[in-house]
């Protein structure tokens, strides 16, 4: 079966979906996106991307495309036509086709609008929890304003990148201080020697990344110990376990930071203990 693709407007075959070659968001990066699981047929944590899909518009000051309750709907079309089980949807939302000019287009022109979805094997996904994931730092190197889901990724491109020539999976940015912001897609987080769990505020530095919002309820509700706050690489060095969080990977195991083993090699208790919760947790709506 050929995979569908909605394009402003329309459900066209994917090998066949395009967008004006004067869209902003392929001339200037001038869009947002959200990436949302898929299990079981529906979408995971839908209210909550569309949530930040709003907060990064408005930040950008593009008009959204269609109503709320419209854009879910495309999303679940999507997911239907594509006939995914287990997978990811993807929505895209650029500023428009307007002549190639840096200043706003006038107010008339009407925002782009992509979506696919696609399956992923959650076999492979929890195996590579059982096994965990090695992680690179790199230095930090983006905008500030990495709060907002824009589409201009280029520099965690090259940090993924990075990440695989390195023959691991993640790049941790490391700021001028010291401290670990977050993963080139993914949210960083130690264990320390005392049992607390350390991560990021989720201020301009980082994105406030849904699965992570998620895991912070999951934590109150446990009565688990947290800190939001830096930390810094050679924490990171000597944590008791350490993980990344994404839509796409749910909670996942580091074992091993530029080369050095956390904690005694292998994915700790806390951090599987929480995949499960978080499994759990996070009901596809």
């Amino acid at each position: 079966m050929s995979r569908i693709a909605y394009v402003n407007g329309r459900y066209v075959p994917h090998r066949e979906a395009c967008v004006h070659i004067e869209d902003r968001g392929y001339q200037f990066a001038d869009g947002v996106y959200e990436v949302c699981e898929v299990r079981g047929s529906r979408l995971v944590d839908a209210a909550r991307h569309l949530d930040r899909l709003d907060r990064s518009l408005r930040a950008l000051q593009i008009h959204s495309p269609m109503s709320r309750s419209a854009l879910e709907l495309v999303l679940q079309e999507v997911v239907r036509r594509n006939r995914v089980v287990d997978g990811l949807a993807y929505l895209q939302v650029t500023r428009g086709v307007a002549p190639r000019d840096h200043g706003f287009p006038p107010d008339n022109i009407r925002p782009g609008i992509v979506a696919t979805a696609r399956s992923v094997d959650p076999t492979r996904r929890a195996t590579r929890a059982q096994q965990g994931v090695s992680v690179i730092t790199v230095a930090e190197n983006r905008w500030p304003r990495v709060d907002i889901k824009s589409i201009a990724l280029l520099p965690n491109v090259l940090a993924k990148q990075a990440a695989r020539e390195a023959g691991a999976f993640e790049a941790w940015f490391v700021d001028a201080s010291g401290f670990v912001t977050e993963g080139s897609s993914t949210n960083a987080w130690i264990v320390t020697d005392k049992g607390t769990i350390v991560t990021r505020s989720a201020d301009a530095g980082i994105l406030k990344g849904v699965t992570r919002t998620a895991l912070l309820e999951i934590l109150a509700d446990g009565g688990w110990v947290l800190e939001e706050r830096p930390f810094r690489v050679e924490d990171a060095y000597v944590a008791r376990e350490a993980f990344v969080t994404s839509a796409t990977q749910a909670v996942l195991p580091v074992v091993r930071i530029d080369g050095r083993a956390v904690g005694d090699g292998t994915p700790g208790p806390v951090a599987m203990r929480l995949r499960r919760h978080y499994f759990q947790h996070s009901e596809p709506c």
